[in-house]
């Protein structure tokens, strides 16, 4: 074999290997967060790390006492939904503070991770 012909086949075995159809690309390289990006979506990954998120500034956004008489327990399609400990602690945060809560959570994560809230017993 020539050796024109080693690296022709040489070439080619490796672009079969990589997965690459006709010429290999330069670089292919992403970083991570790059990759993240585009994966954590397609996991369902990312709702739960606004989730997290959320839980850990839970106490920042709404105070002490809010804090203790209620918790955020999933966020879905932009409605973080609430668990609450009384009807009178529901009743007072949806009728009297939901605004608040809504604003200050838009201000920290952004407006379009929560839409709206729902208190639940």
């Amino acid at each position: 074999m020539t050796p024109a012909f080693q690296k022709r086949i040489r070439k080619r075995v490796l672009q079969e290997w990589r997965g690459l159809p006709g010429e290999a690309r330069a670089d292919q390289s992403a970083s991570i967060g790059e990759v993240m990006e585009k994966l954590l979506p397609k996991l369902g990954l990312e709702t739960r790390i606004k989730e997290q998120d959320i839980r850990s500034a839970w106490l920042e956004i709404v105070g002490d006492f809010i804090a203790k008489h209620s918790q955020p327990e999933r966020l879905v399609a932009g409605t973080l939904m609430i668990k609450v400990i009384q009807p009178s602690v529901r009743y007072e945060l949806d009728r009297v503070w939901k605004p608040e809560i809504i604003r200050k959570l838009r201000e920290t994560f952004g407006p379009k991770v929560i839409r709206d809230i729902k208190f639940i017993l």
